[in-house]
């Protein structure tokens, strides 16, 4: 049985994440440096917030990339086998990335946050939006953002996350615009999402180019483990393609419909979701009948462990 371990993104932070596992010491060690690299208290940051920091692009990326990686590093010293693929969703690719061995830890907080920088610096604070479409076709949601765009700006369709589920993004005033299109042409709901930049979108073309700096000054190598990828469900052929492929899922859509479905072809049949919550289990269980489980909370690593050993 071949089996997967996937990090979650943006949107998946909350307060008092992983505070069950605060206490052991490989977590403790994997939460000092990111204190030390972030010149913050980053265990207090997420056990009290405040919140609005904590939402901020720039803070929640190397928070949740913290989160993901203690995780992961508690699940190896308890015991836990490497995954056989690796697949992060936005943000949780660079997560992915760090486990897999291609990319330093430290190297990685300090590149997620200036990625966060340069996306909140490249769209501002309020003049962006991000919101999830739930029950309409794909190729809908993609037609009312095109006509959607114009005079009130830009909105593209920016994560295709499950069948009946996408994320749209851009200007505040067009994907408003789209959201309301497609609640008439029959959309089961749209919420706006707790994201203060549309990411994925073409929007982030110009923190792709500045971030292409920081990025090429890290010392990255081919993975241990096999990632796929968000722009296309693939893996990298070599370091260059690695860099090509986190600057185009800056300003490119997330294909986690395919990255299901490549899993899935791949023979995988369980998928642990390493990082705060469960977004994406309930993602992964809508794509390609693949089995998933959280791995947030002593109980959820327990039950993961237990179904891993089966």
């Amino acid at each position: 049985m071949a089996w997967a371990m996937v990090f979650p993104g943006q949107g998946s932070q909350s307060l008092g994440m992983l505070d069950d596992a605060l206490p052991h010491p490989v977590v403790a060690a994997t939460l000092a440096q990111a204190s030390e690299i972030l010149a913050t208290d980053v265990p207090a940051l997420m056990r009290e917030g405040p919140i609005e920091q904590l939402n901020r692009t720039e803070w929640t990326q190397p928070i949740l990339l913290a989160a993901s990686v203690a995780l992961y590093r508690l699940w190896r010293a308890e015991g836990g086998a490497e995954p056989d693929y690796m697949a992060g969703h936005s943000l949780g690719e660079y997560s992915a990335l760090v486990c897999a061995g291609a990319l330093d830890y430290v190297e990685a907080l300090a590149l997620v946050r200036e990625r966060g920088r340069l996306m909140q610096s490249a769209v501002p604070a309020g003049v962006g939006l991000m919101a999830a479409i739930l029950g309409l076709e794909d190729t809908k949601v993609v037609e009312v953002c095109r006509a959607a765009s114009g005079p009130s700006g830009v909105v593209e369709a920016v994560n295709f996350n499950a069948p009946g589920q996408v994320v749209i993004a851009g200007h505040r005033a067009a994907v408003e615009l789209a959201m309301h299109a497609c609640k008439e042409a029959g959309a089961k709901r749209a919420l706006e999402l707790a994201v203060s930049v549309p990411a994925h979108s073409s929007l982030m073309q110009p923190a792709a180019e500045r971030l292409a700096i920081p990025l090429a000054a890290c010392h990255l190598q081919r993975p241990r483990i096999t990632v796929l990828h968000n722009v296309d469900a693939a893996p990298a052929d070599d370091v260059a393609d690695l860099q090509h492929r986190l600057l185009r899922q800056l300003h490119q859509p997330v294909q986690w419909v395919a990255t299901g479905e490549a899993l899935r072809a791949r023979e995988v049949t369980q998928v642990l979701e390493c990082g705060p919550g469960k977004v994406l289990v309930g993602l992964m269980k809508r794509i390609a009948g693949l089995q998933a489980l959280p791995m947030d909370g002593a109980s959820a690593r327990a039950e993961a462990h237990a179904a891993l050993s089966a």
